[in-house]
């Protein structure tokens, strides 16, 4: 069984060559790979197949070169070129007759492998792998017909084994390997294109969720324009507010379309008792649909830097997210603490509560509490507006029993 030998010694080295370059092209990270590197990379497995040949005679070189040029021809679409290498390969053993009938039966497969390649790649999957069997076995058969008339083989039983079973089984298993990994490929880029669209849908998702908040004050307000007992110092006050909120709305799209995280673009004085009475007061709306009642207990009058529209942005969100936890009604306190270097403002609600996995993860990008209601974007837009005043965040949270907002900020100097 000389030949079953050399034969399964040189399937090993192809394996072993396959499998290092299954990682280089898992490196590649489904980047193309060009036809000038996979001829390299099939002339290798080829010189392999060449020099660890079993030499029957004077001139019959038995080997598995089937194996490198037919995956190469029908999936890459180099067979031609393999081709005419394995002939100028075996020509450096000699011009002797193994050589005619390599150069017969390698043209006549280059064209052949030339003609099918673009028909193969339209079949599916499952198609392909049969088709490279087949095509194989069909390929030893016309090699060992060529054996039994230029030079029989002493042992039958060795040499049909060799070129009948062990090709067929090395195409199975590296053709079913291409298509593995040519499935993972192609599933690696329908995951990208797909976490695009994804993107794009919360992109979306987010600028509604954000302009929802001041949208919903302005309309609250427009109502309660309408009325005609309205006196016109009333009048003329909900109309600023419907104005700031609209310019709120403007401001917020405009952060969005740059997708960056919140920076305070315009450092200014805030008076944080005086801007959350604002806050409440845009909020009033909503907490009474929801049957919500804001209390309010704040220390005396203190200072941060900030932006103030994204101060109103920040505590906006925290406080609807509150109201929208109660929805058989409840209390939200509103606290403020100062120290000589900081001020402390807490948001109390008796809400559903969050589990302390849901607490961890706050922040997050995509992440809410609310599932297929909520984007996540609004408590990420809250930790980053904080983050950029040099603040920190602390939640309590017990589910059933409410959530706690601890939001400490320095105090201007």
């Amino acid at each position: 069984m000389e030949i079953t030998k050399h034969f399964f010694f040189n399937l090993s080295l192809l394996m072993i060559i396959l499998f290092f370059s299954l990682i280089w092209v898992e490196k590649k990270q489904g980047k193309a790979i060009s036809k000038f590197w996979l001829y390299l990379w099939f002339l290798a497995l080829l010189a392999s197949c060449l020099v660890f040949s079993y030499h029957k005679d004077n001139y019959i070189y038995l080997d598995l070169r089937s194996i490198p040029i037919l995956i190469g021809g029908l999936y890459f679409g180099i067979g031609p070129l393999l081709c005419i290498s394995v002939i100028v390969i075996r020509g450096f053993y000699g011009l002797d007759a193994g050589f005619l009938l390599n150069t017969l039966l390698y043209l006549s497969l280059a064209f052949f492998l030339w003609k099918l390649h673009p028909w193969f790649w339209a079949q599916s999957p499952r198609r392909r792998w049969l088709l490279t069997l087949m095509a194989g076995i069909l390929l030893n058969i016309l090699t060992i017909i060529f054996i039994e008339i230029v030079s029989p083989p002493e042992n039958r039983l060795d040499a049909y084994f060799a070129y009948l079973v062990i090709p067929s089984m090395g195409l199975g298993m590296i053709s079913y390997a291409v298509e593995f990994v040519s499935k993972n490929a192609q599933m690696r880029q329908e995951l990208v294109q797909t976490e695009k669209l994804h993107a794009v849908e919360q992109m979306g998702a987010a600028i509604s969720h954000e302009i929802r908040n001041p949208l919903t004050a302005a309309i609250g307000f427009v109502q309660l324009l309408q009325e005609h007992n309205l006196t016109p110092v009333k009048r003329q006050e909900y109309l600023s507010i419907i104005r700031g909120e609209l310019e709120s709305a403007e401001r917020v799209i405009q952060d969005y379309l740059t997708f960056s995280k919140p920076t305070l673009d315009k450092i200014e004085s805030i008076d944080v008792n005086r801007e959350l009475q604002q806050v409440v007061k845009i909020l009033k709306p909503t907490a009474n649909k929801h049957s919500a009642k804001i209390i309010t207990n704040l220390a005396v009058s203190s200072y941060v830097y900030g932006d103030r529209q994204k101060f109103h942005q920040c505590f906006i969100n925290v406080i609807k997210n509150s109201i929208e936890s109660m929805p058989h009604g409840g209390f939200i306190l509103i606290e403020t603490q100062t120290t000589e270097s900081s001020i402390s403002i807490t948001i109390k609600d008796t809400g559903i509560g969050m589990s302390k996995e849901q607490v961890q993860r706050l922040g997050e990008p995509y992440y809410s509490t609310k599932g297929s209601k909520g984007t996540g974007l609004g408590m990420m837009v809250v930790y980053s507006i904080i983050r950029a005043m040099e603040g920190k965040i602390y939640v309590e949270s017990e589910e059933g029993t409410g959530t706690l907002f601890r939001f400490v900020l320095p105090l201007r100097k």
